[in-house]
């Protein structure tokens, strides 16, 4: 993936790391996550060798010629059970991370491994926080269990150096009802609907987000279209596509500065011939690229 392997972020600006397992529900089975990030290594490491290659997304190379360095440190060794022991795992590697000065960039897992991946930057800037999913995640608890992947933006609004919450691409029926909406609105949410975002664009995003601020970008892959993302757990029509993705990210990056990546839900077996998780890669590497430009001009 053009980072090298490492045991500690130490000298980089950008640090990967796997999250397989988050905070499992009794009745819903998250071994289905648990390859992810092998499988977008593996797609990552087709643009790592062409990384000296002009990227026409950019309009020039994809990363600087020096200046920047990005580490992968593995996957961390989460089980499929162990919830709080999970957690605790996600929060400490995400802080060493940020401890060293650099991005942390996490593969999971489902969609409650950024509850944990957020609590890391406590005792830092406070950080707005752009949820880009299909779903908005404000359950109370679900199950019994508040720290699930139905409850993550409304975990991450408990947190003291949250101060704002961005949700892009909500669509269809999920786990949220009437009282979830209302709960998300009265914190203050800035919830910009599928619809609205296919209507109005990035604009409808930017308007949420203050020049110069930080940035966690939580990206659920069952955010985009079916079409385009069938390798996911609950893949549904009218999502967005890899442009509007794309373009998000470097609209975001052109006001703002990206201080974290946390990508879930990508379902392996579902990905039969390997271009979801190009696809899911891909994305990856333009959020590794705007991090590696705001790394330079710093």
């Amino acid at each position: 993936m053009g980072a090298s392997h490492a045991a500690t972020p130490k000298g980089a600006q950008a640090a990967f790391f796997g999250a397989p397992h988050g905070t499992p529900y009794k009745t819903i089975d998250n071994h289905i996550h648990a390859d992810a990030a092998k499988a977008f290594r593996k797609a990552l490491s087709w643009d790592a060798e062409w990384i000296d290659h002009w990227d026409f997304d950019f309009g020039s190379r994809l990363l600087p010629d020096e200046g920047f360095a990005a580490v992968d440190l593995g996957d961390l060794a989460t089980k499929p059970k162990d919830g709080k022991g999970n957690r605790r795992k996600i929060e400490a590697q995400t802080k060493s991370i940020l401890d060293a000065g650099a991005v942390p960039i996490m593969f999971g897992g489902d969609d409650s491994v950024p509850i944990p991946f957020l609590a890391g930057f406590a005792g830092g800037p406070p950080i707005t926080v752009v949820q880009i999913d299909a779903h908005i995640d404000w359950r109370e608890e679900r199950e019994g269990e508040p720290m699930g992947f139905s409850s993550t933006m409304r975990r991450a609004s408990e947190m003291s150096h949250v101060w704002r919450i961005v949700q892009v691409g909500a669509r269809g029926i999920g786990s949220a009802r009437q009282g979830e909406v209302e709960a998300a609105l009265q914190w203050g949410a800035r919830l910009v609907p599928g619809n609205t975002f296919h209507r109005d664009g990035t604009a409808s995003v930017l308007q949420h987000i203050e020049p110069e601020s930080t940035c966690v970008i939580c990206l659920d892959l069952d955010v985009l279209d079916s079409s385009v993302m069938p390798a996911v757990a609950y893949p549904s029509p009218g999502g967005l596509d890899f442009l509007q993705i794309t373009r998000l990210i470097g609209d975001i990056a052109a006001k703002a500065r990206i201080g974290g990546l946390a990508m879930v839900e990508f379902v392996p077996k579902k990905d039969r011939d390997g271009t979801a998780a190009m696809t899911a890669g891909r994305i990856a590497m333009h959020v590794l690229h705007h991090v590696a430009r705001q790394a330079v001009k710093a």
